[in-house]
């Protein structure tokens, strides 16, 4: 072969490959880091374009019929009470290959797990009063409770055909997955989003919390606010999306009952402080509940008058960490001691 002839082969060479390679699938492979749970077996040829995992969250499980979604605490109200369950948290968003649609792929994803021992707790394709989903998805937008990190945008199960909604909660043993499969309309480069199938599968997998805050003890306490004009309490628990000051909370409490007592002159603002989950407007009041509910126990069971003690708000206002990261949560999630 010539010279001459030799680079023309090269050259054509080089452009057929660059050719394939331009129509090969833009995300064709894992999100960086996901990995499939060993619990749920992946659709075939499908890929992870979201993935988190919480070593300790809340869920509340669909077991009924979709009424509506609440504006006000961006919650889901169904027929029946969901099943509210704490533990380890693995969250993941597959994207189905070529013309799967939505009821294809969570019929497989239903079909394996009762396959496997799961029961179906509810299944929206067997619920003859499963009807329109308006709002269902909105959760998913960023900074609600069911978005999490993934390489596509919020909008493709937020902005997702809500006609297409498939839902499912199955159990077994101490494992529950819930799904939520969708179609997404068109193939979208704005939205980095193929046409096609999107199915959203969360395992909880129930367990205790582990209890690692340290009690601030009322010296400490008197410390703190001496130097830095405050102090943050993460002792005080709640429940999630609930203002009811939790027993094991005593101990925090206790120190904070015994500081007031050996300062009998202070006055302070109790401040609930909340993470990003869920709108600023429920954050807010939320975050009040709590503060007047800690005020409330201190006065009740702890003998401090009620006039020293103020309770205040300031849902996500007042961040002592990033958002976007469990540990960064926890620390946001806290009660506050400002002086009045």
């Amino acid at each position: 072969m010539s010279m001459k002839l030799f680079r023309q082969w090269g050259a054509s060479l080089c452009l057929g490959f660059l050719a394939t390679v331009s129509v090969l699938p833009t995300f064709a492979q894992d999100l960086a880091g996901a990995k499939d749970h060993p619990a749920v077996k992946r659709f075939g040829g499908s890929t992870i374009v979201g993935y988190e995992v919480r070593n300790f969250d809340a869920v509340e499980f669909q077991t009924s019929t979709f009424k509506e979604f609440d504006l006000q605490t961006y919650k889901r109200r169904y027929v029946q009470p969901p099943l509210a369950l704490e533990g380890k948290l693995t969250r993941l968003w597959y994207e189905a290959p070529g013309a799967t649609r939505s009821l294809e792929l969570f019929r497989n994803y239903a079909n394996d797990l009762t396959a496997s021992g799961f029961t179906a707790l509810y299944d929206s394709t067997r619920d003859s009063a499963a009807g329109s989903y308006t709002n269902f998805l909105a959760n998913f937008s960023s900074g609600q409770r069911d978005f999490i990190k993934n390489n596509r945008s919020e909008y493709v199960m937020y902005g997702a055909d809500a006609s297409t909604v498939r839902t499912g909660t199955f159990q077994k043993g101490n494992t529950t997955v819930r799904l939520i499969s969708i179609d997404w309309p068109k193939e979208d480069a704005t939205y980095k989003s193929r046409q096609g199938a999107y199915i959203a599968v969360d395992i909880l997998e129930t367990k205790a919390m582990e209890q690692n805050m340290v009690v601030v003890s009322a010296s400490d306490i008197s410390k703190s606010i001496t130097a830095n004009g405050k102090v943050a309490i993460y002792g005080i628990l709640f429940d999630t999306g609930k203002a009811d000051v939790k027993p094991e909370s005593k101990p925090s409490l206790e120190q904070i009952a015994a500081f007031l007592k050996a300062e009998p002159t202070v006055k302070l603002h109790v401040v609930g402080h909340t993470d990003s989950v869920g709108s600023f407007d429920s954050n807010l009041a939320l975050s009040k509940r709590r503060a007047d509910a800690v005020a409330a126990v201190l006065a009740k069971d702890y003998g401090i008058a009620a006039n020293r003690l103020v309770g205040n708000g300031v849902a996500s206002l007042a961040p002592v960490a990033s958002n976007n990261s469990d540990e960064g949560k926890a620390k946001n999630r806290r009660v506050e001691l400002v002086p009045q």
